[in-house]
């Protein structure tokens, strides 16, 4: 079978050879893969843009998902310079009123014998899908805060008897850059849940449109699939920031596939660098997590040339409204 993917863990040690400066002719000697197969190989991990670290991190179904059958084809320098104007299409399309043809305008207008509309669109939702495959919603600059707690709890050791108590990890995203805000709090009763959203504003010095929980009890009084009641104290925090709440729907797990996915990254990046430390206050604790956090938010996004901070700082921040002097 001719377009059958490689041995991922071969995949894994053509791109370290590779960045450690290895010759493709070794690489193919030393794995015993042709050389045609390693330049394939390469060639993709550079185009999509992506780094040793990176690889490292991705699991293997993630690993086959960027390098599957429709992503291994013979990528020409036509396709190159169409996959080299996406990252730049992606943010400019978060902006409100720019379509997708308007990027295609642009993009025609750059390079007169490029791809028309139609594969213009199809090979944009492959490239997308292949450098986020949990991200398929379309976000605007300024307009959701996603907010939820992660599964699992952290903990902080009591000073005078030793003794583990268990805090939770409140995680919140802004969808447009994915700029992101996570803290420790003792729970999530509403007083908790209310000043971890309030820090989270604070922190991203700007307010959404629209601030979008799971149906938590410390949020939402009563689901519902049409209108969910939201609770008296987080109603008048809405009021107070001039926003809007909005459950995320039940039954509809895109509504929050994106918060879900940054707690899925924070597992990774602050738990497992956490889990060998002892902390022994709420304060200590947070800020060893924001230490973290500030790492999290510089890197480079998946196949982009940027990261969720420039993305936030660049495009996001000035389209959040102004926040109120006074506290809630």
């Amino acid at each position: 079978m001719a377009n059958k993917i490689t041995d991922i863990s071969k995949i894994r040690k053509v791109i370290k050879f590779y960045s450690s400066g290895k010759s493709k002719l070794f690489i193919s000697s030393y794995l015993s893969l042709s050389r045609n197969t390693v330049k394939k190989y390469i060639s993709l991990f550079e185009v999509l843009g992506l780094n040793l670290e990176i690889i490292n991190e991705k699991t293997d179904a993630e690993l086959e998902l960027l390098f599957s059958h429709n992503t291994v084809e013979s990528i020409s320098p036509k396709l190159q310079a169409l996959q080299a104007f996406f990252p730049r299409m992606e943010r400019e399309l978060k902006k409100v009123g720019i379509t997708i043809h308007h990027m295609w305008e642009q993009y025609i207008a750059l390079h007169p014998d490029g791809f028309q509309s139609s594969q213009f669109r199809y090979h944009y939702k492959v490239w997308g899908k292949r450098v986020n495959p949990v991200m398929h919603m379309n976000h605007k600059s300024g307009d959701k805060m996603y907010v939820d707690y992660a599964g699992k709890t952290l903990s902080i050791v009591d000073k005078e008897s030793g003794e583990l108590k268990e805090v939770q990890f409140f995680v919140a995203i802004l969808g447009a850059s994915q700029y992101t805000y996570a803290e420790a709090s003792m729970s999530q009763q509403k007083e908790d849940f209310v000043r971890s959203v309030e820090n989270a504003i604070r922190f991203f010095e700007g307010t959404p449109a629209a601030i979008v929980p799971d149906n938590l009890k410390s949020a939402v009084i009563k689901s519902s699939r049409f209108e969910p009641t939201i609770n008296e104290t987080l109603a008048d925090f809405a009021e107070h920031y001039e926003t809007t709440i909005l459950p995320a729907r039940a039954y509809k797990p895109r509504d929050k596939s994106l918060v879900e996915g940054a707690v899925k990254i924070l597992y990774r990046r602050i738990y497992a660098n956490l889990k060998d430390t002892s902390s022994y206050s709420l304060d200590e604790l947070n800020r060893e997590i924001w230490d973290l956090l500030d790492s999290h938010n510089a890197r480079k996004l998946t196949g982009r040339p940027y990261s969720r901070q420039e993305l936030f700082l660049e495009d996001e921040k000035e389209k959040t409204a102004s926040t109120p002097t006074r506290a809630f």
